[in-house]
């Protein structure tokens, strides 16, 4: 191995290793990780945020629930607990806006309760599900640190009672209290600076210990080329445009056609044939 390419090796884990210092439980993959078979970590937040003792059997980080429907969408869910009720818990983290429209807790919703009954069960057999969202942001800018989503009758105003639960987490909520707490615990990368020995436990096991360490490595570099394969997509699409563009008015010029008549030359799909169209005007 030449003097370089060790040297861009070391530079690259050093690279790494600054992405997981700086990783809180806001990025999921530390976060499904931190969690993942560690119960007493799990109990401890949903207690928290549910306000009562949950004895929780088993806990897994990103496990996907796979959609039937043919074509239809699966979901991996960040963290999905289960009690000794035989409830579900679905735990999930959410960073920025994207992805964290309201029908997504609907969807997740759905998909948890989808696999809680076997055939020939009765619907009264149905357990309490709870989709969980911790959101780096007020995601309803009230101030509160927890809001609760539950069906009421309209016109009653009473408990519709089904069961399905969705609750989202303010991260921005910074009371001295629990929830205060745990949202610092969840902002903070330094897992000596946590105040909750549960969580700071799990985050430390993955950025410090050998084997947890590598984990995160692995799974930094996975991330990144992914991340990199998308962008490649993306870029060649641009120039794919680009160049379609270029010959939609070069046809145009020569031939004296409309854009719509040199459209149909090139023969476009129709999502490519409105890029072009926008690509043509912005730059005419």
């Amino acid at each position: 191995m030449t003097k370089a390419k060790n040297r861009g090796i070391v530079q690259n884990r050093e690279t790494i290793e600054k992405i997981i210092a700086n990783l809180t439980l806001f990025d999921d993959d530390l976060m499904s990780r931190a969690f993942d078979q560690n119960i007493e970590a799990t109990e401890l937040l949903l207690r928290l945020i549910l306000k009562r003792n949950i004895k929780v059997l088993n806990v897994n980080g990103q496990e996907e629930i796979k959609n039937s429907a043919v074509g239809g969408r699966n979901v991996i869910l960040d963290v999905h607990a289960l009690d000794e009720d035989g409830s579900e818990m679905n735990i999930e983290v959410q960073g920025n806006s994207e992805g964290a429209h309201v029908k997504r807790a609907r969807f997740h919703s759905s998909m948890v309760d989808s696999r809680m009954l076997r055939a020939g069960q009765k619907f009264r057999e149905l357990k309490d599900s709870y989709v969980i969202f911790i959101y780096k942001h007020d995601k309803f800018q009230r101030g509160l640190p927890i809001y609760h989503i539950d069906r009421y009758v309209s016109e009653t105003k009473e408990p519709f009672g089904d069961g399905a639960h969705i609750v989202y987490v303010n991260g921005n909520y910074k009371g001295e209290d629990e929830i205060g707490r745990l949202m610092q615990d969840f902002h903070q990368a330094d897992p000596d600076n946590m105040y909750y020995k549960e969580l700071a436990e799990g985050v430390r096991h993955y950025k410090e210990s050998k084997g947890g360490n590598e984990t995160m490595c692995e799974a930094v570099e996975n991330y990144a080329k992914e991340y990199a394969k998308e962008y490649a997509k993306e870029y060649a699409k641009e120039c794919t445009i680009k160049n379609n563009a270029n010959i939609v008015k070069n046809i145009m010029k020569r031939t004296k056609c409309t854009l719509q008549e040199a459209l149909d030359i090139v023969e476009p799909s129709a999502e490519d044939r409105d890029l072009i169209i926008e690509e043509i005007s912005e730059n005419s």
